[in-house]
C-alpha cells in the first residue's frame, strides 16, 4: 500500500479534492434548489421533472466540460507520456552528450589553473 500512494499519491490527492468539490457543489446546489422552489410555493423533489437531479446534472456538466474535461485531459496525458518514458518528456540523448562535454570542458579548464 505505501507503495501504491508513493507512485500515485498526486493522482489519489487530486481526485479526492474533485470528489469533496463535488459533494460541496451538490449540497450547495441542493439548498438553493430547495429555497427556490420554496420561495414558488412548491415542495423541492429530487428527482421528477422538476427535481433536483436536472439542474445538478446541467450544473456538472457544464463544469466537466469547461474545467475538469480540458484539464483532466491535459494532466492526464501529460502524466502518461512522462511516466511511459515519452521522448518530449526527456533530453534526448546527444543534448544530454553535449551537455556532459561542456561539464567536462569547465572540470579541465578548472583544474589547469
Amino acid at each position: 500500500m505505501t507503495r501504491y500512494w508513493r507512485n500515485y499519491n498526486l493522482s489519489i490527492v487530486l481526485f479526492a479534492i474533485f470528489v469533496v468539490c463535488w459533494v460541496i457543489q451538490t449540497i450547495a446546489g441542493w439548498v438553493e434548489f430547495s429555497a427556490e422552489q420554496t420561495q414558488h410555493g412548491a415542495a423541492p423533489e429530487l428527482f421528477g421533472s422538476e427535481g433536483y437531479v436536472w439542474s445538478w446534472l446541467q450544473a456538472t456538466m457544464e463544469n466537466w466540460t469547461s474545467e475538469y474535461l480540458q484539464l483532466f485531459s491535459f494532466v492526464t496525458l501529460t502524466a502518461y507520456l512522462i511516466h511511459r518514458g515519452s521522448p518530449e518528456s526527456k533530453d534526448g540523448d546527444e543534448r544530454l552528450e553535449r551537455k556532459v562535454d561542456e561539464i567536462r570542458r569547465q572540470v579541465e579548464a578548472l583544474q589547469k589553473r
